[in-house]
């Protein structure tokens, strides 16, 4: 009985950190290139009651008598499966379509990899350059800053669907910059370290940033100007999977109060 107050104790544990990563991904339903995050669970360490041996009869037992000690939450993992494209008025704004990630030049230079396409042109040393909300510089392919001539506005800024950048001249001729968005991909996207915002690092499990624009027999993701990647989170099925995780948790609540009564019948006894 011992075993089954522990044993319900860790899923209510487990089914509670369930509900706080359904929580998480409801409450950015509507956050720009957010990934789904998915708790997996694993079971603990089994006790073995009786031995494959033999029986107290000593008649041959072929199956071990083994009863398991709980769960705990094993991982929680970000599903990079594609988020809906929308229509916004920026033209700084890009979407991805594919596999790929934007990359930033995030706080003492470390490159940092997200889906969130809302860039904007801001004011630098050298002039308009394209950065994130938080003021990361966007890389090229190349891995340096793109800037836009002192002589061009923002708003004639385009971007083609393979993350080239350009812009049209006074005579609405076309001039290319000569760079373009730099977009990675890697071997095991659930490797990536999240950090602040919608950002990812590479660890040893993703494997190392392969460039779209130089590494071959990548498919290529497209570039949408103008759009931007909705978060992937289905609200109706982030519902149903809280429903389940209350229905659970209720459940091992109830195993706690049982195993308790019976605790409580087994000391009576000796009234």
């Amino acid at each position: 009985m011992m075993r089954a107050l522990w044993s319900a104790a860790s899923g209510m544990r487990a089914q509670q950190t369930n509900v706080d990563s359904i929580s998480h991904n409801l409450s950015n339903v509507n956050t720009t290139g957010y990934k789904l995050e998915k708790p997996e669970f694993k079971t603990l360490l089994y006790q073995t009651l009786q031995n494959r041996t033999t029986t107290a009869n000593g008649e041959q037992k072929p199956i071990s008598a083994q009863v398991g000690l709980g769960t705990r939450v094993a991982s929680i993992t970000s599903d990079f499966e594609q988020g809906p494209m929308l229509h916004v008025d920026s033209k700084s704004a890009v979407g991805i379509e594919g596999y790929g990630l934007f990359a930033v030049s995030g706080v003492d230079d470390e490159v940092y990899y997200t889906r969130n396409g809302d860039f904007t042109w801001s004011q630098g040393a050298n002039g308009l350059t394209l950065c994130t909300s938080e003021g990361y510089q966007v890389l090229d392919s190349n891995g340096n800053e793109i800037i836009l001539p002192d002589e061009v506005d923002a708003k004639q800024v385009i971007i083609s669907k393979d993350g080239a950048v350009g812009y049209t001249d006074a005579q609405n001729i076309f001039r290319a910059l000569n760079q373009s968005i730099a977009v990675f991909q890697f071997n095991n996207d659930a490797g990536l370290e999240k950090i602040n915002g919608t950002y990812y690092v590479e660890t040893e499990a993703s494997g190392a940033p392969m460039n779209e624009a130089t590494t071959p027999g990548l498919k290529r993701s497209i570039i949408n100007q103008s759009y931007l990647e909705g978060s992937n989170v289905q609200v109706a099925d982030e519902m149903v999977n809280m429903i389940v995780a209350q229905r659970a948790y209720e459940l091992n609540s109830k195993a706690i109060t049982t195993s308790d009564t019976m605790l409580e019948q087994a000391a009576n006894l000796k009234r």
